[in-house]
């Protein structure tokens, strides 16, 4: 596991490289990594304990609340809570920021899907957490304004993925890099250093074909390309963002969630731009890939609300390429 590095170690050498980046920076990140910890924990025993299924309630989306959920939602929010350079933060789970006016020396808000894939908890496939930070405009002041902001403007980003093993992806802007936990130890290791899209890479899509006839006439002719090539694609569907993401940067490959029309009057796309989007379009900048809604850069989009919805097509650059040539060239 490259010499065994820790999170820690890793975190207090890449923070020489960054003027903002002090030991405030790195024990924010490490109260992220202990909140994976707490959470991966959890996830680990569901089967085992009164943790599994609904709670009864909804969330700011109008979908239904897993108990995992409620947990690590409020997990999150109260490791966040306990640092002084952290001003506010914004969770998927809810529908608005919660704000630290007592911490005074804040620098950070971050914004968070505290469980990405719950709905496949039940059935024991693999689930994650979604986070980024954003450098406060103001040092310690955290408004609304702190995070409506270009996922461009963020200082790091990443994923923890909890699976056969639980994994947390990281960037700070300069490489992406995996760090696995080793539950011995309790420790995040170095275990994918410099993390890229693979290219050649795998010849992997990830879509859900059910919503085919929802599509604009692009996308189901691009879907139409993938299957039909001399040399086709290969499906691959878990449900799960975090981990068809994650699948995609270690083999290459695109995932997908167009604009769908199931609302004829009003078109959108599925997947949140703040929680899932901007994050992961980070990562992906940074390992060599590509992410748009069709039209734009993710990162170059400007946020009009906290739970913004956007299409969103990520992953390996040369097939995200090829999606935007067939999805915005005039139907034939």
């Amino acid at each position: 596991m490259n010499g065994n590095l820790q999170l820690q170690h890793f975190i207090l050498n890449e923070q020489k490289k960054f003027p903002y980046a002090k030991g405030d920076f790195t024990l924010l990140l490490l109260d992220i990594a202990l909140a994976g910890k707490i959470i991966s924990r959890e996830v680990n025993k569901a089967g085992l304990v009164e943790i599994l299924g609904l709670t009864g309630k909804e969330n700011i989306q109008g979908e239904q609340v897993q108990k995992l959920d409620e947990f690590s939602n409020s997990t999150i929010v109260n490791i966040l809570s306990r640092n002084d350079t952290v001003g506010g933060c914004a969770s998927e789970e809810m529908a608005d920021p919660v704000y630290f006016h007592k911490h005074t020396n804040a620098k950070y808000c971050v914004i968070f899907d505290p469980l990405d894939g719950s709905s496949n908890i039940d059935v024991n496939v693999s689930i994650g957490t979604i986070f980024s930070i954003y450098k406060l405009l103001n040092d310690g002041e955290c408004t609304e304004n702190d995070f409506l902001r270009k996922g461009k403007e963020q200082l790091a980003s990443g994923y923890i993925v909890y699976g056969s093993s639980t994994m947390l992806v990281l960037t700070t802007g300069e490489g992406v890099h995996g760090f696995t936990l080793d539950p011995s130890l309790g420790e995040f290791l170095l275990s994918h250093p410099n993390m890229k899209f693979p290219e050649p890479s795998k010849r992997y899509y990830s879509v859900n074909e059910g919503n085919y006839k929802y599509w604009d006439k692009g996308v189901q002719r691009y879907v139409d390309h993938l299957k039909n090539d001399e040399k086709p694609f290969t499906l691959r569907y878990i449900g799960s963002l975090v981990s068809d993401f994650h699948r995609n940067l270690i083999y290459g490959g695109i995932f997908f969630y167009p604009l769908d029309h199931k609302n004829k009057e009003k078109p959108k796309g599925k997947l949140r731009l703040m929680y899932e989007a901007n994050p992961l379009s980070l990562i992906t900048k940074n390992a060599g890939g590509l992410s748009t809604d069709g039209k734009n850069e993710i990162l170059d989009i400007k946020p009009e609300e906290l739970h913004q919805r956007v299409p969103l097509y990520i992953g390996t650059k040369s097939f995200v390429e090829e999606a935007m040539s067939f999805i915005n060239s005039e139907e034939k």
